[in-house]
């Protein structure tokens, strides 16, 4: 009963009975027609289903997690777009980290929802962007507690793999990439970098004008460098659609290590040449600078044709890693649906390590052949020359400016091009890239 009608029925006198049953009738039918709302908080208007869980739990056990389920590896692998033991992994992990994966009996002593129902939902969701009510028929789970269970995935996902998954390469990481780098003609190439927009549906309307750019509707950018197995080595989301690509960068810590001085030393030589930072391909929107080597838009020698030609088929590595990207995980292909800005970070960085550890897991070695990720696989692993050491000290401010103009030197830049251009003709006339 409201606190108005509470003091006026006891302001009234005790002995005018008939005006107190009247006012208390009044009162009686006023929070009657209160409790009647439809807003979505009203808990009258809510309704329980009961969903049978616990049949829903085994018979997505029977289907996939049995030793002779009803589908087999390969239809796993396709509807959840990793394989099982990696499924199981991620599973295992998230239950050790977070007991909301854990399978519990709720108040009312009912058993809730499995771990492999939770982990299903939310891959379900990720991997064909379908609405959250779509998984209750088979999934047995509601549309509420789906999205919850997208968003727990996600962030256990970021905060647990994150550190391995999302890292910059290391010393082992940076030989071998340089290693490929030589076989295909460019000595000191670490990838190919890029920038991807993920539309977003559901933004507020005071952000309209502040994420629509050149798409015409409201975009999040990605930033990403990938290499040539389409491991994604950074990715920085965020940014505002309106922001162009050298926005981007400028605001990103791509070159973060590299300004402070404590990442892997990349040491590399062309045509006599001493180099001692990295590059990474790109179009020609970015700047000339010595960590950015750019094609040639109009080449008019057959050295900068060949050079252009090779330059865009190694460039296109990053694009293919969106392609991948958005063709395993559908709800980064399409607008995004959720509101918040936090909630599209952490699904974006999450697609983003699940595709990385989908490579981890299904890598091909030389031979052409499957090698499962193991304890000591090559992204893991120090090489046979021990690690590289690394600086830690701080350095000077007069250090981190240097570097800094460095990095944004364009004289190095062109002079980089040429040598690239002079090598890989050489390379062209001895026959050795085609």
């Amino acid at each position: 009963m409201s606190k108005f009608f509470k003091r006026l029925l006891n302001d009234s006198s005790s002995s005018d009975e008939e005006e107190r049953n009247m006012w208390f009738a009044a009162a009686i039918e006023f929070e009657r027609q209160n409790s009647q709302g439809s807003g979505s908080g009203d808990r009258s208007s809510r309704q329980y289903r009961y969903r049978d869980r616990v049949s829903g739990h085994s018979r997505l056990l029977n289907d996939y997690f049995v030793e002779n389920p009803v589908y087999d590896e390969t239809l796993f692998r396709r509807r959840f777009r990793l394989s099982r033991p990696l499924f199981l992994r991620i599973l295992h992990t998230l239950q050790q980290h977070n007991d909301y994966v854990v399978q519990r009996r709720n108040a009312a002593n009912t058993v809730g929802l499995s771990g492999e129902q939770k982990m299903t939902a939310a891959l379900r969701m990720l991997a064909y962007g379908m609405s959250a009510d779509s998984l209750d028929e088979y999934v047995r789970i509601g549309e509420t507690t789906t999205i919850e269970c997208v968003k727990r995935f996600c962030q256990g996902v970021v905060e647990i793999f994150g550190p391995k998954y999302l890292r910059s390469p290391n010393a082992a990481d940076i030989s071998r990439l340089l290693r490929k780098a030589n076989q295909r003609g460019f000595p000191g190439m670490l990838g190919s970098l890029d920038c991807m927009h993920w539309a977003w549906k559901n933004f507020p309307a005071a952000y309209h004008g502040m994420y629509t750019g050149h798409v015409h509707r409201p975009t999040i950018v990605l930033e990403a460098v990938a290499s040539y197995d389409l491991w994604i080595w950074h990715a920085f989301f965020g940014m505002p659609g309106s922001n162009n690509d050298i926005n981007v960068l400028d605001a990103s810590n791509l070159f973060a290590n590299l300004q402070e001085g404590c990442g892997p030393s990349v040491n590399y030589t062309i045509m006599g040449n001493h180099y001692n930072m990295g590059y990474y391909l790109a179009d020609g929107i970015y700047l000339k600078w010595a960590t950015i080597v750019q094609s040639i838009s109009h080449p008019q020698e057959l050295a900068h044709e060949f050079f252009a030609k090779k330059h865009e088929s190694y460039r296109k590595d990053v694009e293919r890693a969106f392609g991948v990207l958005q063709a395993r995980f559908a709800i980064v292909r399409g607008p995004a649906l959720f509101r918040h800005h936090e909630d599209l970070t952490f699904i974006m960085k999450a697609c983003i390590i699940l595709h990385n550890m989908i490579i981890e897991d299904e890598r091909v070695d030389d031979n052409g052949l499957v090698a499962m990720a193991s304890g000591n696989d090559e992204y893991d692993s120090l090489g046979t020359d021990g690690p590289v050491e690394v600086s830690r000290d701080p350095i000077s401010f007069d250090h981190f400016m240097a570097t800094n103009r460095a990095i944004r030197d364009s004289d190095t830049h062109y002079a980089l091009r040429r040598n690239i251009i002079a090598h890989l003709w050489t390379l062209h006339g001895q026959g050795v890239i085609e």
